[in-house]
Parts: structure tokens; sequence; C-alpha cells
């Protein structure tokens, strides 16, 4: 394959790129079969071009493939995108560098600099500067929802070519060039020669540790984000503002939602809390390494005493077996043995876990918390700090001291997710083995809230063995988190999440199954936080009520008191997006966060919001500065947490300077919105969008409502091969049988997203303001209101972008695939209508004349890739049109044929850089 290259460098670099996946094509499959990719990709720029017999050539084209055709004409257009992403990746990071060159020395566009310079120039004083800094907590937190569809293989192969590129134009010898263009080829080769379906389902470990995989950047990063915020805070404030905690940690649900997840049982749980500690303590033993290496400073040197000379002598005599680690280091190199003792006690912690015997000599040498290790690591600054030239050596311990705060010895803070149905099925089974009640779940809201406040504080013996497995596990789980608590530190444990919410006692049966399971009184106290999830639009209008019966209940509020009086729940955008269409679920999220945080205010509670965000635009997704920016007034004050799921882990944090610019955006903007004196929007405003959000909702209910919806559905997208996908551990219904109601957003999502139709991020958008931007008073209104009030420009500017990744022309190709049954025929003439009138709205109100005017880059990348991912989705409608003939087929063929299929769709996830 090739690309034509005008003196650009994104051109040449995938012309480049491009020409070696074609010469590895025609070496591994031949010249008939690079020639026929060949003649695909021509027609297909023929046809974006607009010749008038290109669509037909390319449709001949696919429908007259065999088998090795489709497999090869797939394969080379997924890897030529994969290779493209790249390209432009590299491009971004080129454009970072530049912008911060241009910019030195003042502080570059959305930077933390930017953020602390301009509150310092608003007037925000030095007390309520370090109040802010005070109150910044944002965790990132990586869900248990695998959607990226490429396999940790493909990726790795990825990364190395990209990084094998930077050599390449980097300007080596030349025949250093030739060595790394050889191995370029290479990399090509093998890329070409790898399976790009995973051949079953990942378990839920091996889902830890993909989703995890980013590890290393984020372990490097961090320190750079804080030395970002207290040079910018130095450099302002002087020394009168300081950083005293951590203000950016990281969380995962990986190993721990079980909601609809049967493979996330309690002894997966607990290993994966396992595997978090080792792979937190192994980074402590490398950074402990990397500076016993670096502090090589000698007593003879320094001419004082040894600070460490009296502690070492009365640990080697608590602990006998140090002595002989220490015997390898010179007794003058003070620092290193210190490094030594430091290290002892981290191997010592890494064997400590839930499962290992009870040693009393490891046991009381392992730190027991990352406290003891910072105050450690504490000692060696203050003794790094008496001695001369102290000041970069200090910056490399202060890097480490980072990653204690901000890691612990936990890595990431492990989240348990749990769908209140459960809770209660699992309450009513022990309160009737009990004797207490036979009927809890037919009980009113009141008398089970009654009756769970009388019976909290009472022991109740419960006959594990005679319960069903479902309430068994459950009671399992919470035994397990106890047994962590107890041997890990509460530190380890993130949230207790309860999907689904619909009531106060859906919190309050958390909070008498943590009771029930504790060992102890003490640990009772112990208990986590609990946030209640609100997903559908109905429980989002319902939130302000249950948090009220929560405040209301006196043993509630005393775990509040314990954790601060703070409670945190968490909003869904997925499931409120599927359920209500995006401008009702973008407004029912708006209005909810609003009526909680009054709530709360009422109580003279902190109320702080978990966003459970996806990756795609019809999940709550975007860049996530830009969500952060456009938050309700009043409702963010520096606490909040995001999820970061599927290919946006890949996206955001493979690459250490993409990486890095996320992180710097998203704490540069929670500084702003946290200090951000915006007024409440006019009401005017407040009663328009109230209004269309129930226009919109009315429309995008009756399109779901409409008889042969789901048949639609599942004709025009290939729904029935993204649910078998092997792309995750998770089921992709709640319910084996269920229906729509009971898919998951996530292949919901992804579906539309194949057919180029991404129509859960603008349904409904069209028929609510089409008739407002033809009337001129109107218009003018939705103008200012999308140039004065962020919610709302956020909420077109993401519709935009959907709309303009959105291809009516290909997804009509899907819609076809109706034909014959002239019932259907509405719904496909329905989102036909709907797409052109969004389109319509928005450009009324950017006052463009084409989708994207206002980021041309972005424009033109969609523009470049769209001619590449066009043979990949003609070649899906073609393998779905065979299959819904698949009936006819032997299963060899059946099975071949699915195959093809899952092939195409993670061609076109690559291309749309999107899955769910």
């Amino acid at each position: 394959m090739n690309a034509s290259s005008k003196s650009n460098p994104l051109r040449e670099e995938i012309g480049f790129l491009g020409t070696i996946l074609g010469e590895t094509i025609r070496e591994s499959s031949g010249e008939a079969a690079f020639e026929l990719v060949e003649a695909l990709r021509v027609a297909a720029r023929n046809r974006r071009a607009g010749q008038s017999d290109a669509d037909a050539e390319i449709k001949q084209l696919v429908s007259g493939m065999d088998e090795n055709q489709l497999r090869v004409a797939t394969r080379a257009f997924t890897v030529f995108l994969d290779l493209l992403n790249l390209v432009e990746d590299r491009r971004r990071i080129r454009v970072l560098d530049v912008r911060a060159r241009e910019a030195y020395p003042n502080p570059r566009k959305e930077s933390i600099r930017e953020a602390v310079a301009s509150l310092k120039e608003s007037g925000v004083t030095t007390s309520e500067m370090q109040s802010l800094v005070n109150q910044l907590q944002i965790e990132l937190v990586f869900t248990a929802h695998p959607t990226e569809a490429k396999r940790r293989s493909i990726r790795g192969k990825l990364k190395m070519i990209r990084n094998l590129m930077g050599q390449y134009l980097a300007d080596p010898l030349p025949e250093d060039k030739d060595a790394i263009e050889r191995r370029i080829r290479s990399e090509i080769a093998k890329l070409w020669q790898t399976d790009f379906i995973r051949p079953w389902r990942p378990s839920v470990m091996q889902e830890v540790g993909r989703g995890l995989s980013i590890k290393p950047v984020l372990w490097n990063t961090i320190p750079r984000i804080q030395r970002d915020l207290t040079a910018a805070l130095k450099e302002e404030y002087g020394e009168s503002v300081s950083v005293v905690r951590p203000f950016l940690t990281f969380g995962s649900w990986i190993g721990g939602d079980r909601d609809g997840h049967p493979g996330v049982t309690s002894d997966v749980t607990k290993e994966t809390l396992g595997w978090l500690r080792r792979e937190a303590i192994q980074f402590h033993l490398q950074a402990c390494d990397e500076l016993s290496e670096s502090l090589s400073m000698s007593g003879r040197q320094l001419h004082d005493d040894d600070p460490f000379a009296e502690r070492v002598e009365s640990l080697k005599q608590q602990w006998p077996e140090l002595d002989e680690r220490l015997r390898v280091v010179p007794p003058g190199e003070r620092f290193r043995r210190w490094l030594k003792v430091i290290r002892f006690r981290l191997e010592q912690s890494m064997s400590r876990g839930l499962d290992a015997a009870d040693n009393t000599s490891q046991q009381s040498s392992a730190y027991s918390s990352a406290c003891e290790l910072a105050e450690d690591v504490a000692e060696l600054a203050a003794a790094v700090k008496t001695i001369a030239g102290h000041n970069h050596t200090l910056l490399e311990i202060q890097a480490w001291q980072t990653q204690i705060n901000t890691f612990g010895l936990h890595l990431a803070r492990l989240d348990v997710r749990q769908n209140a149905k459960i809770h209660r099925e699992v309450l009513e089974e022990v309160l009737a083995q009990a004797g207490i009640c036979g009927d809890y779940t037919t009980l009113d809201e009141e008398a089970r809230c009654k009756l769970l406040a009388e019976t909290l504080d009472r022991r109740i013996k419960v006959d594990e063995d005679a319960l069903s497995e479902m309430t068994r596990e459950t009671w399992r789980t919470f035994c397990t988190l106890h047994e962590v608590i107890g041997q890990y530190t509460r530190a380890a444990m993130g949230v207790y999440v309860i999907s689904m919410t619909s009531a106060a006692s859906d919190v309050l049966t958390v909070l008498w199954l943590w009771n029930q399971t504790a060992p102890s009184d003490e640990t009772r106290e112990l208990a986590p936080p609990i946030a209640p999830l609100l997903e559908t639009i109905d429980d989002l209008k319902h939130g302000p009520s249950i948090l009220e019966g929560m405040l209301s209940i006196d043993a509630y509020r005393e775990h509040l008191k314990r954790h601060g009086d703070q409670q945190l729940i968490m909003l869904g955008y997925s499931d409120s997006t599927k359920d209500g269409g995006y401008l009702s679920a973008c407004w029912s999220l708006y209005q909810a966060q609003q009526r909680l945080s009054q709530m709360a205010r009422q109580h003279g509670i902190e109320l702080s919001y978990f966003h459970g965000r996806g990756g795609s635009l019809g999940r709550g997704g975007g860049p996530a500065a830009r969500s952060i920016m456009s938050l309700p007034e009043s409702t963010f004050h520096g606490r909040l947490r995001l999820t970061e799921q599927g290919e946006v882990l890949a996206d955001r944090y493979d690459d250490p300077t993409i990486a890095y610019r996320h992180l710097e955006q998203v704490i540069w903007s929670s500084l702003l919105s946290a200090h951000s004196s915006s007024k409440r929007p006019d009401e005017q405003w407040l009663t328009t969008i109230d209004r269309l959000a129930n226009e919109s909702y009315k429309t995008y209910r009756e399109l779901l409502e409409t008889p042969g919806f789901v048949e639609f559905f599942r004709c025009a997208t290939p729904i029935s091969e993204i649910e078998q996908l092997p792309i995750g551990s998770r089921p992709s219904r709640r319910k084996p049988d269920g229906g729509l109601a009971d898919l998951r957003a996530i292949p919901w999502v992804f579906s539309w997203t194949q057919s180029r139709c991404l129509l859960p991020a603008w349904y409904g958008i069209g028929s609510a303001m089409g008739k407002c931007v033809d009337d001129e008073e109107e218009r003018q209104e939705l103008r200012s209101m999308y140039e004065n009030w962020p919610f709302f420009r956020a909420l077109i500017d993401n519709a935009e972008l959907a709309l303009a990744k959105s291809d009516l022309q290909i997804a009509d190709e899907y819609a076809a695939l109706t034909e014959g049954k002239e019932a259907l025929e509405p719904i496909r003439n329905a989102v036909s209508h709907e797409y052109r009138e969004a389109v319509r709205v928005v450009l009324a109100l950017t006052g463009q004349e084409e989708l994207l005017d206002g980021t041309p880059w972005l424009k033109e990348a969609i523009r470049v890739r769209n001619r590449y991912i066009d043979p990949l989705n003609l070649i899906q409608v073609e393998l779905l049109r065979q299959g819904h003939a698949a009936k006819e087929m032997s299963d060899q063929n059946q099975q071949d044929l699915r195959h093809l299929t899952r092939l195409s769709i993670n061609g076109i996830a690559a291309g749309m850089r999107t899955s769910g």
C-alpha cells in the first residue's frame, strides 16, 4: 500500500510505512493479493473524490472476492490504519513540542503553569490558593469495561514501530539508519503474520494485567506533574503555598467489578489485590535500586557523622537476617546502607500477603503501610539535605516520595461493584435463614430501612454452607474485604459502588453486610466509602430523594462522619444515554448534580462525584478537560473521580508525552473549574434546554419503541458478532436471554460506531432544535447559549465530532441490509432524517459551513482516514449479507465467515479509533 507525499512530514511517514507494508504483502501473499488491495485503495479514493463509477467499482471488487482475498484485504487496511494512527500520534507529539518551545518562557496553553498564573492574575489570594490545592483530589479509575479490541501483542509491535520511527527520523548515521529500517521492516512483517483476533476471551486476571499495562508510564509521569504544580505555585506565590498531599491518584475496577460478571469472584478479587501490591512493591524496589546506584557518597568525603549508624545497628539486632544484606555495602556508604535497609523491608513486604504463613520476623520487618516507607525515605531526604550540592540529588529522592504518596503499596485502589438487586436477594436469604424476616424484598422502603437499622449492630449467626451459591459468594466477598484491610491496610481498598441503586435501603444494605461479616467491632468502623450509582434517567431524577433518605438514617450518618462527612455519588453516562438519548441524558446528569449538591449542602455534607464516562462519545466520552470545564456551577470544588477505559487507555497512556499532556490538561481544567465563579445560567436558558431535552427524549424513545426496531438494529449493525467477540471477560448482557434493555451500553455504542452511524451521540438533537434554528429569535438564543454556557458548548461540540465521524452514505449500506422488509423502512428514513437535521442544527449554532471547520486538522484527519475505512465497511456489509444467509452454509464456512467478520470489526475499530 502507498500514500502520496507532498513534502508533508505526516504523509512522508505514512508513505514510507505504507510502502513497506505493500512490499510485505507482496512477499507474504503474492503479487495478485497486493494488486487487489491497491485496486481497492484506488477505488475507495476515487469514490471519496466523487467519481461517478467508483462506488459501483469498489462494490463489484468486494462482492467478487473469495475468502482468502477478503482476509488479505481486511488485514491490509487494518494494519495500514494502525500505522496511520501511530504516525498521527507522532505528529501530535511534535506539535506539542513545537507549542511548548514557542510559548517558552511563558506557560503553554492548558498547562498547570497557565492555570496557576491565571488564578493569581484573577486575584486568588495565598490562603485561597492553599485551600484550593488542599481540596484538589482527582482520581482516575481504570474500569472493567474492556472495549479495547486490539490484542496486547499487536499494541506492543505498533509501539515498537513508533519508537523505531523516532530513531529513524532523528538523523542517525547512514549505517545505523539502514539497520533501523531493517528492524522496522521486520516488525511490520511480524505484525502482518500475527493473529489480530484473540482465540478466546481473556480471563479477569489477564484483563488486570492488560488494563494496567500502562503503569510504567504513569509511574514516571506522576513526579513530573507534581513538580509542575510545585514550581508553578512557587513562581506565583513564593514559598507561601505548598502541595501537602497527593492531588492525582489512580483506582481500578478490574478484578472488583462483579455486576453481571460471574468471573469476578472473591478469590479473583483477593488475587487482584495481591497482584496490585506486588506490582507496586516491584516499582519501589526498582526506585530503591536506582537511588542506591546514584547515592554512592562516602563518609570519608562528607566528613561528618553517619546519621543512620545507630538506627541500622538497632535494626540488625531486631532482624538478624538484615546483617547479611548489609555486608555487601562498604561501612562508609551511609546512604546505600540505609537504602539496603529499605530494600530489605520492601522484600519482606512483597512476601507478606493474604495467604502468607505467619512469620513474626517477616511481619515485623515488612512495611505495614506506605506511610512507614515514606518515613524511611523522608529520613534519607533529610540526611541528603545536609550535604553540599544536594539540590539536584534531592530531586531524585523527591520523585520517589511522590510515587510513594501516589501509588502507596497498592498501585491503584481497587473498587468493588455489585448490583443492588443482588444485595437485596442476598439479604432476604440471610434474614430468612436467621428467622428474622422471610419476605424482605416485598417490604416497602420504610420497613426495609427500619429492619436494617434495628439489626445493623446485632451479630447474626450465618451457616454459609446452607446458603445458595450467589449468596455465599457475596458473603465471602465482604469477608475478603475485611481480610484485605487487616492485612494490607485500608489504603488498598477503593469505593464500594452499588449499581442500579433505587432507594436508600440499597446503600444501608451494604453497610449491613459489612457489619455482619466484620471479624470484630473495631473493623466494623473501617467500612469503605459507599457510592450509589445512578444510571437511568429515572434514577437520576430520583437521586436527590435517595440521597435524602440515606442522610436521614442515623447509622449511615455515623458512617459518613468516619469519612469526614464526605459522600461520593457515581453518575452513569453510558446507561443514561442508552436509556434516554444524548441530549436528554446530558441534561438529566446536569440537573441531578445540581439538585444532589443542593441536598448535600442542606444536610451539611460535602458531596463529590464519580463520573462514569466511557471512551466513546455515545457514552459520555470526549476530551476529559472539556468535560471537567463544563461541569454544573457550584457542584465541583476540586474532588472528583473519572473512569478511564478500553481504547482510551492505550490512546492516552501508551506514550509518555501524550500521557503527560492528558494529565496536565486534567489538572489545568480542575484547578480552573474548582475556583470558577461562573454564574448560574440565565433562567430562560434553563427553561429552553429543559424543553429541548424533553422533546429529544420523546424522539429517541419513539425510535427505540418503534415496532421492528430491534430487528433493524440487528440487521443494520454487526451487533450479533460484537456480542460474541472475545475482547473482554464480561458478558455483553446483564441477562443472557435479556432484550435491548439488558444489552450493555458498550456493545450498543460499539455496533453503531461500526456502521459509521454514531447514533447514540446525536439522535434527538435535530428534532429537538430543528424548529428553533428556523426561528431567528430562538436561533439567537441557542447561539448565545453555545457561546456563553460551557455545558451547552461541550454538548454541541461533542455532538459535532460524532456527526463528523458518522457517514450517512456508509451507514445506508448497512441499512440496505433490511431491504425487502418494508416494515423497517420508516426506521431507516427516521435515522437518515435525524442525521441531516442534527448536522443542520450544529452548523447553525457554530456558524460554520461544514462540520469541524473550527478544527481543520481534525477535519482533515477524518477525511484522510475515511478512504481507508470505507473498504472495511463495505467488506463488512458483504460479510453481514452472507451471514444473514448462513443457514445454508456448512459449519466450517459459517466459522470462517464469523472470523472474517471479526477481522473487519477489528479493522474498523482501528480506523475509527474507538469501539464502545
